[in-house]
């Protein structure tokens, strides 16, 4: 198949290194002796049952249960591979409206469409409604709709990981375009999402969209105008909505933590009773670019054993550097520096640093002093690898 050439220009200028396969290449595999060879996988085969030999469901889905990243564009010819893909990471594509042909419902606005289809069908839309997120989109606004042309699907009830990035109007609707409408559409208004995402509990990034077209250079270039509305941009909101969402994607963020006790600089391996200490925690995020400090003023630390004894909101320097001080209880035993963040569209931080508040025989004597520790492997950086298929 033809592959857009904007979107790997894109991810190039970005540091990626790119790895291009046909879908039945025989030696296709993400992985050898065990190692992993890429960070992420985009796959721009919808009607494939089968990647090359050793690429099957078990070892897509494996890839993401080990952290990595997932992009997905389908269309009618979706294979019942692809959709399994989409039904394991929270989303259903619409198939109440199988044929024997095999096609699957299209998306319809009969008031949100573009201009250019205005004698035909109704099934290239013009979309413009976004989830309200500047991490997942940009803080940039995207100020001209979205052309879309392929299948509708729904986020499943039962994933509260999923979200629908861009949704279907309120008058749109998924049917097959080759028969009428016998009976009530199975999907409505805004309960048809376009494209979605998923962040894993284990910080994968998974993108899924039912159209294939939307990624093309014709999209990209092409000039759109809702049929509700006087104002006609020269360029779709496609390259930019793209852009944002595969920055996204591979947007890491990277958390270094220290603590020590007060007026000292290293690391003890343990703390008494009663001891001030001061608890520090850098966070910082990749913005496509570079790492950029993160800034926030609801971060909070426990000194946790059981349940928290102490509970800190930590002061920031918005410069990314977060810290408290606080008083080790009168209590012993072996606590933990807990930290637990979660925010739309952010990696989730959740990380214990043990220490004993009393030095007792056989204690471990912990990391050396001054050494930062490090949460999870930073990506999105120069020298990424992500394969295209």
């Amino acid at each position: 198949m033809l592959l857009p050439l904007d979107v790997p220009c894109s991810l190039k200028s970005r540091g990626f290194d790119l790895d291009f396969k046909l879908a039945d290449d025989p030696k296709l595999a993400l992985q050898r002796y065990g190692q992993y060879l890429y960070d992420g996988l985009v796959l721009f085969s919808p009607s494939v049952e089968r990647f090359g030999v050793a690429l099957d469901l078990a070892a897509v889905l494996d890839f993401v249960d080990s952290g990595h990243d997932l992009i997905v564009a389908a269309d009618a010819s979706a294979s019942d591979l692809i959709k399994s893909i989409a039904t394991e990471c929270g989303v259903d594509f619409d198939e109440s409206l199988r044929n024997i042909a095999g096609s699957i419902g299209f998306g319809f606005d009969h008031k949100n469409f573009a201009v250019s289809e205005i004698e035909g069908d109704h099934t290239l839309i013009a979309a413009d409604d976004f989830i309200q997120s500047d991490v997942i989109l940009g803080k940039t606004k995207i100020e001209a709709p979205v052309l879309f042309k392929g299948i509708a699907h729904s986020i499943n009830g039962a994933n509260g990981l999923a979200l629908k990035v861009l949704s279907a109007s309120p008058s749109a609707y998924s049917a097959n375009p080759s028969s009428k409408l016998s009976s009530p559409p199975s999907l409505t208004g805004s309960t048809i999402s376009l494209v979605s995402v998923m962040q894993a509990r284990n910080n994968a990034r998974i993108m899924i969209t039912g159209s294939l077209d939307m990624f093309s250079n014709r999209f990209f270039r092409s000039g759109v105008q809702n049929a509700e509305s006087a104002i006609k941009y020269d360029k779709s909101g496609n390259e930019q909505f793209v852009a944002e969402l595969t920055k996204w994607i591979s947007m890491k963020e990277a958390v270094n933590v220290r603590h020590h006790k007060l007026g000292e600089t290293d690391e003890p391996a343990m703390y008494r009773i009663k001891d001030d200490l001061e608890f520090y925690v850098e966070i910082y995020e990749w913005s496509g670019k570079s790492w950029e400090p993160y800034v926030a003023n609801d971060a909070q630390v426990q000194f946790y054993m059981m349940s928290p004894y102490v509970l800190k909101t930590l002061s920031t320097d918005q410069k990314g550097l977060y810290h408290t001080t606080f008083k080790v209880p009168d209590v012993y035993g072996v606590f933990q520096f807990k930290v637990e963040y979660e925010r739309l569209g952010y990696t989730s931080l959740s990380f214990p640093n043990r220490r004993p508040s009393e030095a007792n025989p056989g204690t471990s004597p912990g990391k050396p002093p001054g050494e930062a520790t490090s949460i999870r492997r930073c990506l999105g950086r120069k020298g990424e690898k992500m394969q295209e298929i």
